[in-house]
């Protein structure tokens, strides 16, 4: 057994990430892996959550399964995070996940349940997991435009012209917010306009929630989502907790799924269950018991929702610092484009030789395509980056 058996594709995250702590240079500027990280360059643990720890520790009774969907209580907290007070949480079905990789799995599983030979569409760029993740079910894939990397803007009338294309009961993977990797968002009136016609052609919306609140808040981040999932019989969206938490180990997410009718949500639960079975059986319990413990608690709530306010304030200004000393530094006003997108990413499209003179002459790591990660930067490296990337471009 194994003998004829080859190491698996290197993911090239990963494989980068290496390399950087190989790296014994003092200097490094590691905008890499998709951290939140302080100006210490630490990911910190939230004052709201180490306090929830803390009572978690003093009132669990037990560490006995919580069942195949988690628990309902802390699903329940994150529906209402995400889609307010729009959709009867009787037509909603749902399932604690681990993390929001373990909601996208559960997903795509529970899609080729129903539509085996249905098509996934993804956006041109996407995050670069969600090809391997999605498509490891076995589902067809294809991709629809989205990014002009010369003008940094959403390339949203080709992006409509390709939903046209699809067909009735397609699955179209959106991304919520603050866009991964290009951090270019639609517009709430290019929300509306898709909403739209997604309900017309009678295409599927699967929704990847991963950073919300981080783009411009908590309640603006989801409008879209709420938008769509208000036009459409059935939306699928996974959220992650990992970053808006700041829980990343401890892999927390929810798989959800709006329907038309409360029995029709009672079977996808069981489904997802089923499916959860299969996969891991029981989703960890401590990081969801510890957000559902702030979001149910007005103190710890209020303290967390400041962090997060926090978060979001410190990415952007970082934005506004980098655009400002590219501006100045290259005298090309271009560079604003990093003020106007959202999130922790923007996607610059360094060349490959670009990124490797980043690397040995600069100490700076960026990923392939020239994905920056903003919450990765530090205030004393801004200028250093910034002269960086001149000298590359």
């Amino acid at each position: 057994m194994f003998e004829s058996m080859v190491a698996p594709a290197k993911d090239a995250i990963l494989s980068l990430m290496a390399i950087v702590n190989a790296d014994t240079r003092e200097d490094i500027i590691n905008l890499t892996v998709g951290v939140y990280r302080d100006d210490s360059g630490a990911t910190p643990v939230l004052n709201a959550v180490r306090e929830a720890e803390k009572r978690l520790v003093m009132e669990q009774e037990t560490k006995s399964y919580k069942g195949l969907v988690g628990d309902p209580g802390f699903s329940e907290y994150i529906c209402q995070l995400v889609l307010g007070d729009n959709i009867s949480t009787d037509k909603i079905a749902m399932s604690q996940t681990p993390g929001g990789s373990g909601a996208l799995r559960v997903l795509s599983e529970l899609i080729r349940i129903d539509q085996p030979d249905v098509t996934l569409w993804l956006s041109d760029p996407t995050w670069a997991n969600h090809h391997p993740l999605l498509g490891s079910v076995g589902l067809k894939r294809k991709v629809y435009p989205y990014f002009d990397i010369s003008n940094q803007s959403v390339r949203f009338e080709d992006l409509l012209a390709s939903v046209e294309e699809m067909q009735a009961g397609e699955v179209m993977v959106l991304h919520g917010c603050c866009h991964n990797p290009t951090g270019c968002d639609l517009s709430s009136e290019q929300w509306t306009t898709l909403a739209d016609i997604i309900a017309s052609r009678g295409v599927v919306p699967l929704i990847d929630l991963a950073y919300h609140g981080l783009g411009d808040g908590l309640e603006a981040d989801v409008a879209g989502v709420r938008c769509v999932a208000a036009k459409v019989p059935v939306a699928m969206i996974s959220v992650s907790c990992s970053k808006n938490f700041g829980v990343y180990r401890d892999r927390v997410g929810c798989a959800i799924v709006t329907t038309p009718a409360a029995r029709m949500a009672q079977i996808i639960t069981a489904q997802l269950g089923a499916i959860a079975r299969t996969l891991y059986s029981m989703p960890p319990d401590h990081g969801a018991s510890v957000i559902k413990m702030i979001l149910g608690d007005d103190e710890l709530r209020s303290n967390w929702i400041n962090e997060l306010i926090s978060m979001q304030s410190r990415v952007q200004r970082l934005r506004v610092s980098l655009a400002a000393s590219l501006v100045r530094q290259s005298g090309d006003s271009s560079w604003d484009f990093i003020v106007r997108q959202k999130g922790m990413f923007s996607l610059i499209g360094t060349s490959d030789h670009g990124i490797e003179q980043l690397r040995d002459d600069h100490a700076v790591y960026l990923v392939g395509g020239g994905r920056i990660n903003i919450a990765g930067l530090r205030d004393q490296q801004i200028d250093r980056l910034a002269a960086a990337l001149i000298a590359v471009s």
